[in-house]
């Protein structure tokens, strides 16, 4: 039975989004009982081929069937082939809740295009969406982006990125927040400030996954205000993305509990107001 359905997911017969048959019309299709056909959807619902598997109402095929799963056996990808189809997913619940610690916001920002584009395709309705953003203040000394010799540079850089920040910030909160208007949804997007530059990306979904990724440093080039500058700095959309599931197994519910505890003990303590102005 999960052979079959798995047939007609990834060759498109069930698409993306489609509800499944109750349990009750799978167990008449296929000659078993209902207990068999809960082990079948609990079964693609592990290999991340259906969301919203339970005793009550149907299952759905998930956004994006290729995806890899999450868990031991899942490889890392970069941030933004493993981002997109996480957020997407995330938006099959009713209370989207989604926390993002990061640099500037960018890959978050993309991640978001696809699930609006399903909310405005009318195959996506939360009730209610929360976003929080934790971002570096804007009244620190960045560890990175810096100048890799000319220091004299270093104000112009921080102008720059903290320009883009904004930037970012402004975008994602303008898109979210135009749902109230557009789909009627309940949204609430509050960002914080750091008193640090954050070494690691981490994004939590639904309290149930935990995606990081180290910011690894590079030497690069970059234009700014007509003058090319060399410094050392961290490419988030590229870097590596672990994934944790609650539920998976010990290690990895414990790993997405601890991000949780140490994502709210930032956002309660040492952050401080933040406002997208340059």
């Amino acid at each position: 039975m999960a052979d079959e359905l798995r047939r007609r997911i990834t060759s498109g017969v069930l698409r993306p989004g489609q509800r499944m048959p109750t349990q009750a019309k799978l167990a008449v299709e296929f000659g078993v009982e209902r207990g068999a056909v809960r082990q079948a959807l609990r079964i693609l619902q592990a290999e991340r081929l259906l969301t919203n598997v339970s005793k009550g109402s149907p299952a759905t095929v998930a956004y994006d069937p290729g995806r890899p799963p999450v868990g031991p056996a899942a490889p890392p990808q970069p941030a933004m082939v493993g981002l997109v189809p996480r957020v997407a997913a995330a938006f099959d619940a009713s209370h989207v809740r989604i926390d993002a610690l990061c640099l500037t916001a960018i890959s978050l920002t993309l991640a978001m295009g696809e699930p609006l584009r399903q909310i405005h395709a009318g195959r996506l309705k939360p009730a209610k969406v929360d976003v929080r953003v934790l971002l570096p203040s804007r009244d620190i000394d960045l560890a990175f982006p810096t100048p890799v010799d000319d220091a004299s540079a270093a104000g112009r850089l921080r102008r720059s990125w903290l320009a883009q920040r904004n930037a970012q910030g402004r975008v994602l909160r303008h898109n979210l927040l135009a749902l109230r208007a557009t789909h009627g949804i309940d949204v609430r997007v509050a960002f914080r400030a750091l008193p640090f530059t954050p070494p690691v990306k981490l994004y939590l979904l639904n309290g149930t996954e935990a995606l990081f990724a180290y910011y690894t440093l590079r030497r690069r080039e970059q234009e700014i205000d007509h003058e090319h500058l060399e410094l050392y700095d961290a490419e988030g959309t590229r870097s590596m993305l672990f994934a944790f599931e609650r539920g998976t197994d010990p290690r990895e519910t414990t790993f997405v509990e601890q991000s949780h505890l140490w994502f709210d003990a930032l956002w309660e303590t040492i952050s401080s107001e933040l406002t997208l102005m340059d």
